[in-house]
């Protein structure tokens, strides 16, 4: 099963992704926006995500992923890694990425990489109803006709 991605601006929208995950009964990751790492930093993005997950009942174990996006910048992965991030988006060159997956494989973290379909709520008006129609329409794609 491919993630379902949906990349987040702030706290509403973190709220609004996993609760259109729980009533759809989905996993669902929730990403940071690109580079977030750099303006954001690990912490926060931590934080939002962990606040919306504990003001949600009816999360089933496993049923959201974080993934911070580091960009291009390896001393942002690094960081995002020393700071307890367990996915980050790292776009440097294959040489870095090598060496960085190496570093967070040791710490038990993933290091993705690449294009993500995903729904991105930073122009979106109604973000719970945006979300339950994504996450529904990636559902229907995945099981066929």
């Amino acid at each position: 099963m491919k993630p379902r991605v949906i990349i987040i601006h702030s706290l509403d929208h973190a709220r609004s992704a996993i609760a259109a995950a729980i009533q759809c009964g989905l996993p669902v990751t929730v990403a940071s926006a690109p580079f977030a790492a750099a303006y954001v930093g690990a912490s926060w993005f931590r934080k939002v995500v962990e606040k919306a997950v504990a003001e949600q009942a009816g999360l089933a174990p496993g049923q959201v992923t974080a993934v911070l996006d580091c960009g291009d910048a390896p001393g942002l992965a690094l960081g995002a890694l020393r700071q307890g991030t367990r996915i980050i988006r790292y776009s440097g060159s294959a040489a870095s990425r090598g060496k960085i997956t190496a570093i967070a494989t040791e710490l038990g973290a993933e290091v993705w990489h690449g294009e993500m379909d995903s729904l991105d709520l930073g122009e979106i008006n109604n973000a719970m109803d945006s979300c339950r129609k994504w996450l529904k329409e990636l559902n229907v794609e995945e099981k066929g006709p």
